[in-house]
């Protein structure tokens, strides 16, 4: 039997007597060095520290100590970012999260606040969460974490968001340090979460549509009117993963990743420095999770996909035919021409499929002399068509 018990900074005097129980009646108890450092001599089972890297490891003890009576101890709530929901069927005995501590020292409601984990993640996912007036929750890394937050935050023109680091939760030692972004020194306790207060104006929306200068760019970019109009027939959904093919800026790929941190994506591109510009306007913009395949398409071994954009190398053999094998049962394929080429392909398969053909023609107004005209953008053809449902 596998228990899973969750535990705080203050070690033993904080959990319930069931807890307790569960732990003395233990043979084996799993945890971190620090954790199993804070059992008290009456806890007389074996006790296992965590190799490194944890997970990796975890099928292997326990099947070494299968038949035993197993605790596992986890941080805070064993299933909130944690080990309670990677072991299968186990007996949960939680304690409060370092989420609930915290908004309960600062008087924050929880239900508000956006909480973000960069616990073996990249720092940059709270990019896409920084907008005016939010609060977020920060799980940190370690003592290093509050001092990278603080110089994002910098650089987005957010350096006059407050910042208040929690350390050592619970614990008898727990101290709280505030401070501004822009003005923040030094390391803090490796136990530690950060509270911010998003203090800037920079509008960059989680909606389809951010502005093209938000993007790195040669110029291969899906421009702003005609993504939105892209990602909307793409329909973006959580938990949902899309192929953005000929990825250029990444711009497609990105925005879909953007509207909710459950949405995943893979760009492809062909060319190498695209690809590397790719990554890094997605880690600028907060989803550094989006997958660059560098290759040209079609190509094989991707996660099977709920959507497809093809926004470049449409006229390549078999391009069409490879992404309809692809795509799940119900899936969306959306393709964008602004070549003659490209728009025969279109037409073409429009004609065998049928599906929705949209044809968008944007101007934007620009200095003519002293007065102000219109400046047309290339058209562009797009085509939607969903993959058939078996029946």
């Amino acid at each position: 039997m596998v228990t899973v018990v969750g535990i705080g900074a203050e070690g033993w005097d904080g959990l319930t007597a069931v807890a307790r129980q569960a732990l003395s009646a233990a043979d084996v108890v799993l945890g971190s060095r620090r954790q199993l450092d804070l059992l008290p001599p009456v806890v007389t089972a074996e006790r296992v520290a965590w190799p490194s890297p944890m997970m990796p490891a975890v099928p292997g003890l326990l099947a070494e100590h299968q038949g035993r009576d197993l605790c596992v101890l986890a941080s805070g709530d064993p299933m909130f970012y944690g080990i309670g929901s990677k072991l299968g069927p186990a007996r949960v005995l939680t304690y409060p999260s370092s989420v609930s501590l915290a908004c309960a020292r600062l008087g924050w409601a929880q239900q508000d606040v956006e909480v973000v984990s960069v616990v073996g993640r990249p720092v940059e996912l709270v990019n896409a969460r920084v907008h005016p007036g939010r609060r977020l929750l920060v799980l940190s890394a370690n003592g290093d974490t509050p001092a990278q937050v603080a110089a994002l935050l910098t650089k987005r023109g957010y350096g006059a968001s407050e910042l208040t680091v929690l350390e050592m939760l619970g614990d008898a030692r727990e101290n709280l340090v505030t401070g501004t972004a822009s003005q923040w020194q030094g390391s803090s306790d490796p136990l530690n979460v950060i509270a911010v207060e998003c203090r800037g104006s920079r509008l960059l929306p989680n909606v389809p549509g951010l502005p093209d200068d938000a993007y790195e760019s040669d110029g291969q970019l899906t421009k702003r009117e005609v993504r939105a109009v892209t990602l909307s027939r793409l329909t973006p959904v959580p938990g949902q993963l899309l192929w953005d093919v000929g990825g250029g800026a990444g711009s497609v790929a990105i925005e879909w990743s953007r509207v909710h941190p459950s949405c995943r994506a893979i760009a492809v591109e062909r060319d190498p420095v695209r690809a590397e510009r790719i990554g890094r306007n997605a880690r600028e913009l907060g989803v550094p999770g989006v997958e660059v395949v560098t290759a040209e398409a079609p190509v094989d071994g991707l996660d099977t996909p709920d959507a497809i954009f093809i926004g470049g190398g449409l006229t390549a053999d078999g391009m069409v035919e490879w992404a309809l094998a692809a795509l799940r049962p119900g899936g969306r394929l959306v393709v964008n021409a602004v070549t003659v080429e490209s728009e025969a392909v279109v037409a073409r398969w429009h004609a065998r499929l049928g599906g929705d053909l949209v044809r968008i023609s944007i101007s934007r107004g620009s200095p003519v002399g002293g007065f102000t005209g219109w400046r047309p953008l290339m058209p562009v053809t797009m085509w939607t068509v969903s993959k058939e449902i078996d029946a």
